[in-house]
């Protein structure tokens, strides 16, 4: 299977600010053989791993040069399988072969589901899909605070994490801790997904109020 490379076209959301260290050990070499092979088992075709790199920064054989210094560290895999397009995108850590791993792990928690008989047509994948097409109905402020609130065991009220950038990320280290996905027993990869929109919303409005504030 050939994995090609390219630069980012347009970043799937709003980036994420307070990004996180990496919790991975593997190497880099390790995260591509890992996603070369769910994607086999996805029987993926015209698999593309996006980052926000120039052309320049792409080598003859199509994989990124090791002197490549990507504007922002978030990645985007996306491919057509037996389940049709999917597409997966996070730029929650600092270092972009973080994300990547993060991918490729998603991946493999999601195969695991068939195995255990729970599903039998891939339906894990829907939300993945509703990603890909952009069909995923925004959140609202309120919904994001009580999302991180109920997620975490930090005791961080709604109010606190509407009034308090600290509070919010307080709320949101502490959920990550319960609902990554290589979290054993409470890791829930669709939970983390919500988690992560959730704070990308709250930030994103901050961000936005703090640019009214400074042109008023």
């Amino acid at each position: 299977m050939q994995l090609t490379f390219r630069p980012i076209s347009t970043w799937p959301g709003v980036l994420t600010e307070d990004r996180l260290r990496s919790p991975f050990s593997a190497s880099y070499k390790e995260t591509i053989r890992l996603l070369e092979r769910e994607l086999d088992h996805l029987a993926a075709e015209n698999a593309v791993l996006e980052l926000d790199v120039g052309e320049s920064d792409l080598r003859l054989d199509g994989r990124v040069r090791a002197s490549a210094r990507p504007g922002h560290p978030g990645v985007i895999v996306s491919f057509g399988s037996t389940f049709g397009p999917l597409r997966y995108a996070t730029d929650l850590y600092l270092d972009w072969h973080a994300n990547l791993r993060a991918i490729a792990l998603g991946l493999e928690a999601l195969r695991r589901i068939d195995r255990y008989g729970i599903t039998k047509t891939g339906e894990q994948y829907a939300g993945w899909r509703a990603l890909g097409t952009g069909s995923e109905e925004p959140m609202s402020e309120a919904e994001a605070a009580a999302y991180l609130s109920k997620s975490s065991v930090a005791l961080v009220t709604v109010p606190e994490i509407l009034r308090s950038p600290e509070s919010r990320d307080l709320a949101f280290r502490s959920a990550s801790k319960i609902l990554h996905p290589d979290v054993p027993t409470t890791g829930n990869e669709l939970g983390f997904k919500r988690l992560v929109k959730a704070k990308q919303t709250l930030d994103e409005a901050s961000r936005v109020r703090e640019e009214r504030r400074k042109q008023a």
